[in-house]
């Protein structure tokens, strides 16, 4: 297959959508098809163009066997909603030219958000006359307005045409739990049209390792520390503040740490709440290289998955799968009813506790410190889960498959048309 995979994020970007689409990229060329995909500057989570790639309108990569064709994208540091706007209609006009400057797809993978991204993948679609299929990474704009980021309801009512503009042109969608597919059924989107292909993890990577003699852990002081740990995207979704106050609430104890790592800004926020509550049992760290993540996982003895209580079907954290790779134990400050929460009780490797409850979560934690064997067993159920369930490779022939599918079905079509429209012409004569 040619297959074009456009998605705002991509590698050398160290969390989020981007290494699992740089993973999926680059395993599909492996499986001999040509991949191309069409991205932009990289710059998040810092939301600054990398320093290699400042000053450019273009760049094309080959990188283990994909073509990047990257483009020019107007980005501020601090954006509010007008800025994100225009960080996303930058995309779609510069990115265009990019994907006509190709051959013709057989296929068109979309990753969402950005939702006005659906408008150049729908027109390259018709142009192309190949099918599109639509990964659905987070349901907006549902998850903006219920954290508060869209109040506008003239905004609201277009990022609402947007999504069902964007569910009505792809002929196939693929969303990543099952929460999300209720969502979409319950906004009149055909099940059929529907497959739920979760996340992934490199389980070959991302693989339990000893905490003793760990050179991350040792680097950042924290030899004979317990370890409570949250690392990747500080966003209005999760909330860390409770982390924050439960951390406070067990300074107590000497042995505990709190390690959040995440990106500049956020940090800095947390740092003043750490100051107000009186928690210095918390290290805040930058992200760490992506080359550090087995070992800094490693160093933890539980992983948090952090989420504020009106998070229910249309956010799913992708640290889940690496936390339960990793063989550590999972605490989810989390709605018991969401997607999140279904996804670790499915797999057997953490503890659901009420989310925005600094309390309930302070105990969870101390009931883990006090029980090695707990710690062990939820590990080991977790990592077995990741590996029969979250397997790249098994991402990889979910995704081979269905975009196979989404062809044979487009084409199938176009000769049924062709068929009636032969079958009328003939009508016609006689």
């Amino acid at each position: 297959m040619r297959i074009l995979i456009y998605s705002y994020n991509y590698h050398p970007e160290p969390i989020g959508i981007a290494p699992l689409m740089t993973e999926l990229a680059e395993g599909l060329a492996k499986q001999g098809h040509e991949v191309r995909v069409i991205t932009g500057m990289p710059n998040y989570p810092q939301r600054q163009i990398y320093q290699d790639y400042l000053g450019k309108w273009y760049v094309t990569e080959r990188i283990n066997g994909v073509t990047i064709q990257r483009s020019y994208l107007r980005i501020k540091s601090k954006p509010n909603l007008i800025d994100r706007l225009l960080l996303e209609l930058s995309f779609i006009i510069t990115s265009l030219p990019q994907a006509i400057r190709g051959k013709r797809p057989d296929v068109i993978l979309l990753t969402i958000p950005p939702l006005l991204v659906t408008l150049p993948a729908a027109l390259l679609g018709k142009l192309y006359n190949c099918p599109v299929v639509l990964n659905v990474q987070d349901i907006l704009p549902e998850a903006a307005v219920r954290v508060g980021l869209i109040t506008n309801k003239w905004m609201i009512k277009f990022c609402e045409f947007l999504e069902k503009f964007a569910y009505r042109n792809a002929q196939t969608i693929s969303v990543i739990a099952d929460g999300f597919l209720e969502n979409l059924v319950n906004k009149s989107v055909s099940p059929q049209k529907i497959v739920c292909i979760p996340n992934w993890v490199n389980v070959n990577f991302i693989h339990p390792l000893p905490k003793e003699n760990n050179p991350w852990k040792i680097a950042h002081r924290l030899d004979g520390k317990f370890v409570v740990m949250y690392s990747g995207n500080i966003a209005l979704t999760q909330g860390l503040e409770t982390v924050v106050a439960a951390a406070a609430n067990l300074r107590h104890i000497p042995e505990i740490t709190f390690v959040i790592a995440g990106e500049a800004i956020a940090l800095a926020r947390l740092q003043q709440y750490c100051l107000s509550c009186g928690a210095d049992n918390v290290l805040l760290l930058p992200l760490q290289p992506r080359e550090q993540l087995p070992s800094m996982l490693a160093a933890a003895d539980v992983g948090l998955i952090v989420q504020k209580r009106n998070v229910i079907s249309f956010n799913m954290p992708s640290k889940i799968p690496l936390l339960l790779a990793s063989g550590r134990p999972i605490i989810g400050s989390v709605p018991a009813t969401g997607t999140a929460a279904k996804a670790i009780r499915e797999s057997g490797g953490g503890v659901i506790v009420e989310p925005e409850s600094p309390d309930t979560l302070a105990d969870a934690v101390l009931k883990l410190y006090h029980h090695p064997q707990l710690r062990r067993n939820l590990g080991k159920k977790g990592r077995q889960f990741a590996v029969e369930h979250y397997s790249c490779e098994q991402a990889i022939a979910c995704y081979e498959e269905l975009l196979m599918d989404a062809i044979a079905k487009r084409r199938s079509t176009i000769d049924r048309v062709l068929k009636l429209s032969s079958q009328e012409s003939i009508i016609d004569i006689r």
